[in-house]
């Protein structure tokens, strides 16, 4: 089970297929008479373990390569990852052209979504830049800051073995010298490495009969819905089938066409999506028979955790007529189909159940209209323009909170929850925040980044539902201990001033100044660069000037550096967890800031940040809390994804760091029974699964209680993600804090708008401690604090599986 990749969340998407703009690559468009050397034929694909991977460069005979290189580029930011060296002349082969090709070991060129190859020539200058299966900007080599050109076709997991991906057309030599050309790229067909492609003509000599791959194989004759079927892969799939539809919803490199009529059954889809590979020619309302290949396409390749999508490849198209009426968008809510509110997948894909599971739900609309009904954000537009929504305003949703979002709760991950893509729309997703209303939102199911997605056809029209951040209800009172927690999200000294201004202002007027502050996400004074800077000084300072500025009281600050570059998080910065605390109604107690004894050599800490203990005297009476950030869920399965059920990502090492704070406050616990201990922080998990029991402790071994168990289920939650409203952040304490007349609030201020300045909701909590007569001195605490953390550190702990 998992539901948050954290950290890189963003950066690890881009490995996956955007449905980028395809552009069939017409070369004389780019340079008026084309430069030789070109790219000519590649591999980098095929059914099972990639295959005799290869790049062919053709060029005028007599051309010399010595000092040429093809530089490959990973599309997942854009860096090189591989260079071949060409050399030597080209001989003529081919009516005055010549071919040489270079290759490596398996797997040697990456399998896209996107990737991209270079044509570098012997002065360092790019002649070509292209790429597959989506454009990209590079940012290293001899591309740096070119953007690629989408080659418009690709090769898949099921692409035969011996296929390639190839230039036809004709290309001839003018009486000058110089050379055009009309080539276009082809989808898959028969390799023919060292030699004329299939329907390539070099000054008019040929190479045969453009094929596509196909054989003169006959097609099939079968309607959409029995190319769906009623399963998330086709029976048809590797097959020619010819079908026919009306096409609904137009692509940059395809488009969606849809059964007239369809077959009456919910369980197979009427539409499927047609991959031209390029701008396709038809336009919507277009009745068109269709001839191609259908191939179950997974966006970013098999170990993507991703399902296929279904699609008909190498089409040939026919337009019968033009300006029919589009097919009924099936309803999604109350007046048609509603979604199941519980269940992803609960068979592992054993049966296909579409009323009871949210992926064979989604699945049966594959590529259909659909109209969801008075939809509701539950969730900001996020930075991809995706918006999160449920139907019918959430009334048969479950897991609704009271500000319009849906929040998850153990074994509800809310499959009714359906993600808005702006794709069809170029990008002109509207902004919104939770609780906002989009009408009724009409388009075509697609799926992408391990999510299903209606890809509407016309722009929502927005209604502002009027959501305004919170303040705390909590009390100011002399004798109540205020202790918060805030994921401040990558402040450093470089973060700007209205960062600073922001958060300042939400501790001040919303917190109402807490006495004590558990920050994570502090980096160093220089940010994320790697200079060896590990001082945070700068930026605790930043934070409190502007505390102060708008009427805050005179904080302090408390932390320890880690060593550069171990701590996790964003490289460079130093990311940590620190305290403020207002010294005028708190004292920290001399020499008890530190890490906790033992986890710099913990390997469920390797890579991952230190949990940082300080003691603080209120009113006489101490409390030691222990700051934490434990590791993220980098790693985790999409949740509608091929994985079922999807893997926790990270859940081992989690374990492993709360055993470590759980038995370092038992140590403590044991020698002073009473002690006020608080472990609050960013743990990166759900209350319900192992990391945090095993913080809490199980039966009898239970030591602390989760201040968030005094909330209503729905309203449980300090971060959103995927339009699932989550609660991440945490405050844990031992039984005397729980029996100090304890107040709790989660504040929601951040995780629900646009343009915050941090992604998570800070939390607070408020203790009744009343002055004690004769305070405990601070010297017996150090000394009960040392002897309990040898105690701790003799326990047999979790080791990590997995750093």
């Amino acid at each position: 089970m998992a539901l948050l990749i954290k950290e890189g969340i963003y950066a690890m998407r881009r490995c996956f297929n955007r449905w980028a703009t395809a552009s069939v690559a017409i070369f004389a468009v780019m340079q008026p008479a084309w430069a030789t050397p070109f790219i000519n034929e590649f591999h980098y694909d095929n059914v099972g373990t990639d295959t005799g991977e290869f790049i062919e460069i053709a060029g005028l005979a007599g051309t010399d390569l010595t000092g040429w290189t093809l530089q490959l580029y990973n599309g997942n930011g854009g860096a090189l990852y591989n260079t071949f060296n060409l050399g030597g002349t080209l001989t003529d082969q081919a009516n005055g052209f010549g071919f040489q090709t270079v290759s490596g070991p398996s797997n040697s060129i990456q399998n896209g979504a996107p990737d991209g190859i270079a044509l570098v020539d012997n002065t360092n200058t790019v002649i070509q830049f292209l790429s597959y299966e989506g454009s990209f900007t590079a940012t290293s080599g001899a591309a740096s800051g070119l953007t690629s050109t989408d080659i418009g076709v690709r090769e898949t997991s099921s692409t035969p073995v011996g296929f390639s991906l190839q230039l036809t057309g004709n290309i001839t030599t003018d009486s000058s010298g110089n050379v055009t050309s009309d080539f276009t790229w082809a989808a898959p067909a028969a390799q023919t490495v060292g030699a004329v492609n299939t329907g390539q003509t070099f000054n008019g000599a040929g190479g045969g009969n453009a094929g596509g791959g196909n054989g003169g194989t006959d097609a099939t004759i079968a309607a959409i819905y029995e190319i769906q079927g009623a399963g998330h892969g086709s029976t048809f799939d590797g097959q020619m089938v010819e079908t026919s539809g009306i096409v609904t919803a137009i692509a940059s490199n395809g488009f969606y066409v849809q059964d007239a009529n369809g077959d009456g059954n919910d369980a197979t889809s009427d539409a499927i999506f047609v991959f031209t590979g390029s701008t396709p020619t038809v336009a919507i309302g277009d009745d068109v028979s269709i001839t191609g290949t259908v191939d179950e396409f997974t966006p970013g390749g098999a170990s993507s955790g991703n399902l296929s999508i279904t699609e008909i490849t190498s089409p040939t198209i026919t337009v019968a007529s033009s300006g029919n009426p589009l097919p009924p968008a099936v309803i999604i809510g109350s007046a048609g189909r509603t979604p199941p509110t519980s269940s992803i997948d609960s068979d592992n894909f054993a049966a296909f159940n579409p009323n009871e599971d949210g992926i064979d739900f989604y699945e049966s609309l594959e590529g259909m209209r659909v109209t969801i009904s008075d939809a509701q954000a539950v969730a900001p537009t996020n930075n991809f323009g995706e918006i999160y929504v449920v139907a019918d305003a959430g009334a048969d949703a479950t897991g609704m909170n009271d500000r319009g979002g849906i929040t998850i709760s153990d074994g509800d991950l809310n499959p009714e929850r359906l993600q808005i893509d702006d794709s069809l729309l170029s990008g002109n997703s509207p902004g919104v925040q939770t609780g906002d209303g989009l009408g009724d939102v009409t388009g075509v199911i697609g799926y992408s980044f391990g999510n299903f997605e209606l890809l509407p056809t016309e722009a929502p029209i927005v209604t502002a539902g009027g959501l305004a951040a919170e303040t705390t209800s909590i009390p100011v009172e002399d004798d109540r201990l205020t202790v918060a927690s805030f994921n401040v999200e990558n402040l450093s000294a470089q973060s700007g001033a209205d960062k600073f201004a922001a958060l300042a202002q939400q501790i001040v007027d919303g917190l109402r100044s807490p006495d004590v502050i558990g920050l994570q996400e502090i980096q160093d004074n220089s940010g994320p660069t790697n200079d060896g800077v590990t001082d945070a000084s700068q930026t605790y300072q930043a934070l409190i000037d502007a505390i102060v500025a708008l009427g805050g009281p005179q904080y302090a600050f408390a932390d320890v550096a880690p060593a550069d570059g171990t701590s996790g998080g964003q490289p460079g910065g130093n990311i940590r967890t620190g305290f403020l605390y207002n010294p005028d109604r708190v004292d920290l107690v001399p020499g008890s800031v530190m890490a906790v004894p033992g986890a710099d050599t913990d390997a469920a800490f390797n890579n991952s940040r230190q949990p940082l203990v300080a003691t603080f005297v209120f009113n006489g009476q101490e409390v030691t809390i222990v700051n934490n950030h434990f590791r993220s869920k980098g790693g985790s399965d999409p949740l509608f994804g091929s994985v079922q059920p999807p893997a926790n990502g990270g859940e081992d090492a989690r374990t492993a760091q709360a055993q470590f704070v759980h038995d370092f406050i038992q140590g403590l616990l044991a020698l002073n029974p009473t002690a006020n201990v608080i472990a609050l922080g960013d743990l990166n998990e759900f209350a319900f699964l192992p990391p945090l029991q095993a913080l809490a402790g199980l039966g009898l071994d239970q030591i602390l209680t989760d201040l968030a168990s005094l909330l209503a289920a729905e309203e449980r939650y300090s971060f959103i993600f995927e339009g699932n409203s989550q609660l991440l952040d945490h405050i844990f304490v031992t039984d005397n804090l729980l029996s100090a007349d304890v107040l709790f609030d989660i504040v929601h201020m951040n995780a629900e708008f646009l343009n915050a300045f941090t992604d998570h909701d800070p939390l607070l909590a408020s203790f009744l401690l009343p002055a004690l007569t004769v305070p405990v001195p601070p010297a017996l605490l150090l000394l009960l604090m040392g002897l309990a953390l040898f105690a701790a550190l003799q326990r047999k702990r979790l080791v990590m599986v997995k750093s």
